[in-house]
């Protein structure tokens, strides 16, 4: 029975520590209350005369909002608002680049991978998009 060698602690990424689940929590809220504030500001789909399809619109929004700002400034709106960044797990300073931001707020917004997760704190949509959230401090490096 053989065994691949292990990793030397030199070779093992260092991954920084994840924000907190409250704080995340609060991000999606200020998210999720700003996408209905849009949809419902907006457009005529979304109030007293909403179809089943209201929902969706707001959630196509919340996917575009979270996916351009946190490829442009690293965080969604919430994220923005309540000092938190998603950064690249490999400790690049860059924004995640488009497709990955999409392809994680796609997977947040089918609500299962956000909540299986590893014990660093990040879920599948990180390990998919190979991001990490974490607070303003930590992705400065303070």
């Amino acid at each position: 029975m053989s065994s691949s060698p292990r990793p030397s602690p030199a070779q093992t990424p260092v991954v920084p520590e994840a924000a907190s689940w409250p704080r995340r929590m609060v991000a999606l809220a200020v998210d999720w209350f700003a996408c209905l504030l849009v949809v419902g500001l907006f457009t005529p789909v979304y109030g007293a005369d909403a179809g089943s399809a209201s929902g969706f619109v707001v959630l196509g929004v919340f996917v575009l909002e979270s996916a351009l700002l946190t490829a442009t400034i690293g965080g969604s709106f919430g994220q923005v608002a309540t000092r938190l960044r998603v950064v690249r797990v490999t400790g690049e300073s860059r924004p995640v680049d488009l497709l990955p931001a999409v392809l994680r707020q796609v997977l947040v917004a089918l609500v299962i991978p956000p909540l299986v997760f590893k014990p660093d704190g990040r879920g599948l949509h990180d390990l998919a998009a190979g991001t990490i959230c974490v607070t303003l401090q930590t992705a400065r490096g303070e």
